[in-house]
């Protein structure tokens, strides 16, 4: 029986509901992991750092998915939970218009600023050529990598998250196939990667414009747009804090690369890459959770079911929580040997690795909290909070971490750094959460 936007949640209906938009970020996050895998061990290491350079600018690119995907899924939901289906498709599909062709302008602007940026970054030489080699080819599929991460949150209020889950498994695997043939069967090596990496993310974006063009048993449709100057300002200010954090942690990594690079060079750079590689895997899974709960919490909030609200908001810390502890220890045990999986080929590099790990691991006690605050309160439509929320987490908290704690620790204050910001972050989730029950009646 379908799970449906109106139920009441359970704590094992909540798990079924989210489950696939907790493996769709999964698998969507295993694009650069897998890149990275190969490249690493079929390419070097000069092509591997350069991934991991230019990866946060090519994130910071795609974020504008994001914004339109949390932010017009929560409009969207909410217009749903009021029973208005018919504008709720016209402001999905003008959403869908929007984005796309915001994605095709951005991708051929991209072109002309990769090479000046990743050298004004302190890519030279060969790690320059590199870098604008593997991010032109990911600019060819930006419009539909952008239609990827906005349909995620889409599929979810449209009950279908299975289906968006089976769409983004058939990308991932369509991306590790390519990466084993083009990389390490045809060793087209860095070039074979981004080609593998193009591929996936045009079928995913393409599959999932299809699916709503077309006449479905979703509750959502693209059909002929309106203009609607009122919903897209409300999704873009609502959704900001999502492109605020995207765009923040990619601006974020970015320093830390020229941070890394002032204390360790290129190894630092590349160690940095293995821990961003499995925070993307392990971080999915609190995001995954926050997309899956979001139109409930949107859906619920429009019909104004405060009960629910509550249910809701209760069961998601408490999942959030256990879930904090388990990653914890698995980021503990698999230091080790997820850092050889990737640079087990240089020892002072594993080791390095594996050292900035243990540490950086920590930081998933906090993680999810923070996460979850930020996507709470976009999904009840209070952009201003969300976003807030969002630019401390993965800007202010940061940037002052990784400036500050490297002047006492060394390069382990650049691993600690993200350990302080999270929970500094979770502590002000938990301090609005509070703050603002009475206003919503959670």
């Amino acid at each position: 029986m379908d799970i449906q936007l109106s139920d009441h949640f359970t704590t094992k209906k909540l798990l079924r509901f989210t489950l696939p938009s907790i493996a769709m970020m999964v698998f969507t996050s295993i694009y650069g992991v897998v890149d990275g895998f190969f490249v690493s061990n079929f390419a070097g290491k000069t092509p591997f750092a350069a991934v991991n350079f230019i990866m946060p600018f090519m994130m910071m690119l795609g974020a504008l998915g994001f914004m339109f995907g949390t932010g017009g899924s929560a409009l969207v939901a909410k217009t749903l939970g009021e029973g208005n289906h018919e504008k709720a498709n016209r402001t999905f599909s003008l959403l869908v218009f929007v984005s796309l062709g915001r994605g095709i302008f951005i991708s051929v602007l991209g072109f002309f600023v990769l090479r000046p940026i990743s050298a004004w970054l302190g890519a030279e030489g060969a790690l320059l050529d590199n870098c604008v080699t593997y991010g032109r080819f990911l600019l060819i599929s930006l419009p539909f990598y952008i239609l990827q991460l906005e349909f995620q949150s889409f599929y979810v209020a449209a009950e279908k998250p299975q289906l968006g889950l089976r769409v983004t498994v058939i990308a991932g695997v369509t991306n590790i196939v390519l990466d084993a043939l083009f990389v390490a069967v045809f060793h087209w090596g860095l070039v074979g990667a981004a080609v593998a990496t193009m591929i996936s993310e045009i079928t995913s974006g393409m599959v999932s414009l299809v699916y709503f063009a077309r006449p479905n048993d979703s509750l959502l449709r693209i059909t002929k747009p309106r203009f609607d100057g009122r919903a897209l300002l409300k999704t873009c200010t609502n959704g900001s804090s999502e492109l605020l954090s995207n765009v923040s942690m990619s601006l974020v990594g970015m320093l830390y690369n020229v941070q890394l690079m002032k204390y360790a060079g290129e190894n630092g750079v590349a160690a940095y890459g293995v821990l961003m590689y499995v925070n993307f895997v392990f971080i999915s899974i609190f995001i995954g959770f926050t997309v899956g709960t979001a139109p409930l919490i949107s859906f619920n909030y429009g019909a104004q079911n405060h009960a629910e609200l509550r249910n809701l908001l209760k069961k998601s810390l408490l999942l959030l929580s256990g879930t904090s502890v388990v990653m914890l220890l698995l980021g503990q045990v698999l230091a080790r040997p997820l850092s050889q999986l990737f640079v087990g080929y240089d020892p002072e590099l594993w080791a390095l690795t594996a050292r900035g790990f243990s540490i950086f691991s920590f930081s998933f006690l906090f993680a999810g909290l923070a996460i979850f605050g930020s996507a709470f309160f976009t999904a009840l439509n209070n952009g201003a909070i969300s976003a807030l929320v969002s630019f401390l987490r993965t800007l202010v908290f940061q940037l002052a971490a990784v400036f500050l704690l490297p002047l006492w620790l060394d390069i382990d204050g650049i691993w600690l750094s993200v350990v302080v910001a999270e929970l500094a972050s979770a502590l002000f989730s938990l301090t609005f959460i509070k703050a603002l029950q009475k206003h919503y009646h959670y």
